[in-house]
Order: C-alpha cells, then sequence, then structure tokens
C-alpha cells in the first residue's frame, strides 16, 4: 500500500514539474514574441513626405512619397517606403532624371537603395528605362538590376536581362540584349 501512495505521489509531482514546464515556457514564448514584433515596429513614420537633399546649397535631389517608415533602432538599419517613392535626381548643369517605383527600401549602413515593382526611369533627353527590380548605389551614383529590362530612346528600344548604369543614363553597359535600333 505504501508502494502505491509513493508511486502516486511520484507521479503527481511529475505532472506538476510538466505544468510548471509549460507554464515557464509559454512565458517565455510570449517574451520572444514581444521581442521580434518589437524590433520590427517602426521607430519613426511620416505621411506624404518631400524631402529634398543638397549639397553646398544645391539640390541634388527631392524624394517625394505617401508613407515612410524609419528601423533605425534594427541591427541592420533600414527605411522603408512601402507605398512607392517619386524621385527627381537633378546632375550639375540641372538636368534632371526621374525614378518611380511601387516599393522602395533604403539601407543605412550601405547606402544601397532596392526600388521594386514598375521601377521606371526617365530623363529630359526622352531616354527611358523600365524593370521589376533595381539597386541605386547612392554612394557611386550606380544603378543595376539582374532582370529583365527595356530600355527606350530617339534611336528606338531593346530588351535585355543585367544591366548596370549611371544615374543620368550616360554610361549603360548591357549583358543579354536584344530589340530594335535606327541606323545613324
Amino acid at each position: 500500500m505504501q508502494n502505491s501512495k509513493h508511486h502516486t505521489l511520484l507521479k503527481v509531482l511529475f505532472y506538476i514539474v510538466i505544468l510548471f514546464s509549460f507554464v515557464a515556457c509559454e512565458s517565455n514564448f510570449k517574451e520572444v514574441q514581444k521581442s521580434v514584433i518589437s524590433e520590427f515596429t517602426p521607430s519613426g513614420e511620416a505621411d506624404s513626405i518631400n524631402m529634398k537633399y543638397t549639397d553646398s546649397g544645391r539640390i541634388k535631389s527631392v524624394l517625394i512619397s505617401p508613407k515612410m517608415l524609419d528601423y533605425s533602432t534594427v541591427e541592420f538599419p533600414f527605411t522603408e517606403f512601402p507605398k512607392g517613392v517619386n524621385v527627381t535626381i537633378y546632375d550639375e548643369k540641372g538636368k534632371k532624371t526621374f525614378v518611380t517605383s511601387k516599393y522602395a527600401v533604403s539601407y543605412k549602413g550601405t547606402d544601397l537603395i532596392d526600388l521594386r515593382d514598375n521601377v521606371k526611369i526617365a530623363n529630359e533627353a526622352g531616354q527611358v528605362f523600365e524593370t521589376d527590380q533595381l539597386y541605386f548605389d547612392q554612394k557611386n551614383e550606380w544603378f543595376y538590376t539582374d532582370n529583365r529590362y527595356k530600355f527606350t530612346d530617339a534611336k528606338g528600344f531593346s530588351f535585355g536581362e543585367g544591366v548596370d548604369f549611371s544615374k543620368d543614363l550616360k554610361i549603360i553597359k548591357s549583358q543579354r540584349v536584344s530589340g530594335e535600333l535606327e541606323n545613324q
């Protein structure tokens, strides 16, 4: 009889330990969940933004976006534009290049901007570049993609996959190209 009481007591203790383990795990799980959620909560939000970047008193670019989310407190800080961007870039002579996309992310540690969804770049000379995703290296003022693209100018149009080019579309290095160009 005493052996059966001892065995029952061990079972009860075992279930109590298991119960406390589940409660402790649940509490721990909730803590982990909170830290993950708070890690990707923006530290700042802005609606209807119009930012001007200047250098030595000259406007270099103007960025317009309906929404900006700032994640500067995460391990790899970034700024997200979930509703897209319209950017006007000015060269030294005041000529404009227009960049639009439906989504963009700017990574603070790398000076890299990731443009996605209906990316379009046009300049005053009538050249137009279109793709689904494009990266902009702010430091070197250079665009690049491995994705398919379409390029149109006064001479005709071309399609390709993989290209990199200067911000003013004056230097273009294509990888795989096809299209129609007018003879000169």
